[in-house]
C-alpha cells in the first residue's frame, strides 16, 4: 500500500515536521514521492518517481517552510503502472468551470467497468489517475455544485468501494474528501490551525482514526459533511492479493 497525508488549514500551521516523518517512511513505498501546495485556485505540484529519502531535490525542499491552506502528499508503493513521472500521485485535473481537482490515493480498483474508458485518455496507467477522471467527467456531466456536490460524491465513492480498496483523499483548493474502507490504514489530528490526515500517526500527538466507509468533507480543517456508512469495509483476501502479485511482477 501507498501512503498519504493532507492538511486542511484554517490558519497557516508549518508542515515541515509532520512531512518529514512522513517521506522517512519511503523505503516501504519506494516508488515515487509528491507533494501538492494549494491555495484555491493555484495548485504546485512537486513530484519525483524515485524514493523520498533519495531525492536530493526533495531533502532542500523540506527545510523551505510548508504550510497552505491545503496540502496533499504521497509516497507510493505501485500495484498499477510503472515508476514513471505520469504515475507518481498527486494528480490533477480542470473541471468544466477550470477549477482545478487534486487527488492522492491509497488502495486499489479490482473491478469498476466504469473506469476502463479512461485508460485510453490519461496519461500513466494507474488506477488512481482514473478515479480523478471519473470523478471529474461525472461531474461535470451533470453540472452538479454547491453542497450537492457532497452528496453526488458521496454517491460515487460508496458505489465505487464495493469489493475494491479505496483510501482517497481529493480537493478543490477549497473542499477536502476524505475516504477510507480498510481497517487502521487513515488517521486524523485535530489541531487549533486545523486538520491533518496520515496513513499512520506521525507525531506523538492525539491522531484518531478516520470513521470508516463513509466520506467525509472538510473546509478549512472542519467536518462540515459526513455520508452515510455504506458498510463496504475491504478486506484483503487471496484472490485480489493474487491479481495483485500478478499485476506488480509484470510492471
Amino acid at each position: 500500500m501507498c501512503e498519504l497525508f493532507a492538511a486542511s488549514l484554517n490558519q497557516p500551521l508549518l508542515l515541515n515536521n509532520y512531512l518529514k516523518e512522513f517521506y522517512t517512511h519511503s523505503p516501504n513505498h519506494p516508488h515515487g514521492w509528491g507533494l501538492a501546495c494549494i491555495s484555491g485556485s493555484l495548485v504546485n505540484i512537486e513530484k519525483e518517481p524515485i524514493m523520498a529519502i533519495d531525492s536530493d531535490y526533495l531533502t532542500q525542499r523540506l527545510e523551505v517552510p510548508i504550510s497552505s491552506p491545503v496540502v496533499l502528499a504521497h509516497i507510493r508503493y505501485a500495484t498499477m503502472g510503472t515508476m514513471e513521472y505520469v504515475n507518481t500521485h498527486p494528480y490533477t485535473l480542470n473541471d468544466y468551470k477550470n477549477n482545478a481537482w487534486t487527488l492522492i490515493h491509497n488502495g486499489t480498483i479490482f473491478k469498476y467497468s466504469a473506469l476502463d474508458s479512461y485508460i485510453h485518455i490519461q496519461k500513466g496507467s494507474t488506477d488512481s489517475e482514473r478515479i480523478l477522471y471519473y470523478l471529474i467527467d461525472q461531474m461535470n456531466q451533470s453540472y452538479t455544485e454547491g453542497n450537492d456536490l457532497f452528496y453526488f460524491f458521496d454517491k460515487i465513492i460508496t458505489d465505487m468501494s464495493k469489493g475494491n480498496k479505496l483510501n482517497v483523499i481529493f480537493s478543490d483548493g477549497s473542499y477536502v474528501y476524505v475516504h477510507t474502507n480498510y481497517d487502521s490504514s487513515l488517521y486524523y489530528l485535530k489541531k487549533e490551525e486545523g486538520t491533518l490526515f496520515a496513513t499512520v500517526p506521525l507525531s506523538d500527538e492525539n491522531w484518531q482514526k478516520v470513521p470508516m466507509n463513509c466520506l467525509l468533507v472538510y473546509d478549512k480543517g472542519q467536518l462540515i459533511y459526513e455520508g452515510n456508512n455504506h458498510h463496504h469495509t475491504y478486506y484483503d483476501n487471496q484472490q485480489d492479493l493474487n491479481q495483485i502479485y500478478q499485476t506488480y511482477s509484470n510492471l
